[in-house]
């Protein structure tokens, strides 16, 4: 009841007319951020985080948070109609849309995805809704050395599934830490790595890293790749087939399907680390392996295309368990997500929810509406978004440079950071190159801070002993969850890789 209760206060909260407005937009940009091939929602959100500057908080959260999640609508259209998927995420989702889009059945698909999509979106929001205050609650015991070791849980969990470039996420994660350091001490008061300039007392700024790591530094890579030549010679025409909407059979066959992947996206997308690329190709995986016809699958089967789907979708609103209740970041795009909280004064973590009820659950209420009006776009804007595709990227290019540039100066009008968003776009593009990780080195710079000074009061209560954290009947279930996670994720990475490479091998 007082679950329901909280959900209509959300409500109340989520639907005026400006934060419904900011919804639209946020789902329009989420959408078409999606469809830009090599252009994941960690770049969106970044570059468009200086834009919700001057905003209510709660109607910039929803935008952002539509942004990420209408992402994964997106995704799928360039799947379906060009066989590129436009992120990871969305990997999967090529090995049969594609198929059915050549085999006269673009339009049945990429309906058929916005409702696989709407599933899986409403049913991790549902979940959320149930599971969200029950974490919260267990995690108000919390302290520092909590803290302390749910942003090490974050951290290690990421790295581990990066996998074999384990070694380069690290010096990642290093680097971002390094930067983490960077202006006063606020125990000594002394000034660290400032090189006597005012502008970094207060520390590098996490927005014009972000943008250059993953706004420029994508762009850089995309260019050097090539797919500026590419343009959209590939595209599938969806708008001569003789039957766009799906048929009863689609629906049927495919109902137990959009059930299984929610259900398994969110539990992979609960846990920090895994995210939807591994839940999309976990849950197609497990669906040709309980198909009756698993021949079929890559030659155009409809539960091919909607098990991914569901899944990638529900794990994004999985992804939201952590960030809200125990301020981790799973992913590079709610480590951005995390950044926008900060940048409002709100810290999320166990008490989030029992501090700001209004933001939480207006967030909590805003996404089960995003969903309904990313349905809604994704079936009818779909030519709007074909359109989009087909703008080749040496116009998108120098506008993506011009956003990136002003939105970097008008959060503090600030020179240095300009320099340093054109920096990190060059050193975002060669370890895109290289193999690096700039998730890692995002997830250190936004983990780092919060990690030092959560330290530092856990060796002040205990006095400079580690033991506190075998004292504590909270920080040894951590430590344990976190060992257990450590053994865990590379058993779902490589179940999500092996269900690829089976994928590619017979296609």
């Amino acid at each position: 009841m007082d679950i329901f209760s909280d959900l209509v206060m959300g409500l109340s909260v989520a639907i005026t007319p400006m934060n419904m407005l900011y919804l639209l937009i946020g789902a329009m940009v989420g959408m078409i951020v999606g469809v830009i091939p090599g252009f994941g929602p960690s770049a969106g959100l970044a570059i468009l985080l200086p834009v919700t500057f001057g905003m209510d908080p709660v109607g910039a959260i929803m935008m952002l948070a539509a942004i990420y999640y209408g992402s994964m609508y997106g995704g799928t259209i360039t799947s379906i109609l060009l066989n590129t998927p436009g992120e990871s995420a969305t990997v999967a989702s090529t090995f049969d849309g594609y198929p059915l889009a050549k085999n006269g059945r673009a339009g049945p698909a990429l309906v058929m995805q916005a409702v696989a999509s709407f599933v899986g979106g409403t049913v991790g929001v549902i979940l959320i809704t149930i599971l969200a205050p029950m974490f919260s609650q267990v995690s108000r015991s919390f302290g520092p050395p909590e803290y302390f070791l749910l942003a090490m849980m974050g951290m290690l969990t990421l790295l581990v599934m990066i996998g074999s470039n384990w070694k380069l996420g690290v010096i990642s994660a290093l680097i971002g830490f390094a930067l983490g350091t960077v202006g006063v001490d606020l125990e000594t008061g002394q000034g660290r790595y400032t090189f006597g300039s005012a502008e970094l007392i207060g520390g590098i700024y996490f927005i014009p890293i972000a943008i250059g790591l993953f706004g420029l530094g994508e762009l850089f890579y995309a260019f050097y790749s090539g797919m500026h030549r590419h343009g959209s010679g590939g595209l599938v025409q969806y708008g001569k087939e003789q039957r766009f909407w799906p048929t009863a059979e689609d629906y049927i066959s495919t109902r137990w399907t959009m059930l299984r992947g929610s259900v398994l996206g969110f539990v992979v997308g609960v846990i920090p680390g895994a995210g939807a690329t591994i839940a999309s190709l976990m849950a197609y995986s497990t669906e040709r392996s309980l198909s009756k016809h698993p021949e079929r699958f890559g030659k155009g089967e409809m539960a091919g295309l909607v098990a991914p789907e569901t899944a990638n979708n529900a794990a994004s609103s999985g992804a939201m368990i952590p960030l809200l209740t125990l301020g981790i970041p799973g992913s590079a795009s709610t480590a951005v997500l995390l950044a926008a909280f900060l940048l409002w004064g709100l810290r999320p973590g166990p008490l989030f929810m029992e501090q700001n009820p209004e933001m939480a659950w207006g967030l909590i209420a805003s996404m089960y509406l995003g969903n309904m009006v990313l349905l809604a776009i994704s079936i009818f804007a779909i030519p709007l978004f074909v359109q989009i595709i087909k703008v080749p990227y040496r116009i998108l290019g120098p506008c993506i440079v011009v956003i990136c540039a002003l939105g970097t100066f008008t959060v503090h009008a600030s020179f240095i950071e300009l320099y340093l968003m054109f920096a990190a776009g060059i050193v975002g593009f060669f370890m895109r190159l290289y193999g690096f990780s700039p998730a890692a080195l995002v997830l250190a710079l936004v983990l780092g801070p919060l990690a030092e000074e959560a330290l530092r009061q856990t060796m002040t209560i205990s006095r400079g002993s580690f033991g506190i954290f075998l004292d504590r009947p909270a920080s040894v279930w951590i430590i344990c969850l976190t060992v257990a996670l450590l053994v865990l994720l590379p058993l779902l990475g490589r179940i999500g890789s092996s269900a690829g490479k089976a994928e590619k091998a017979g296609g």
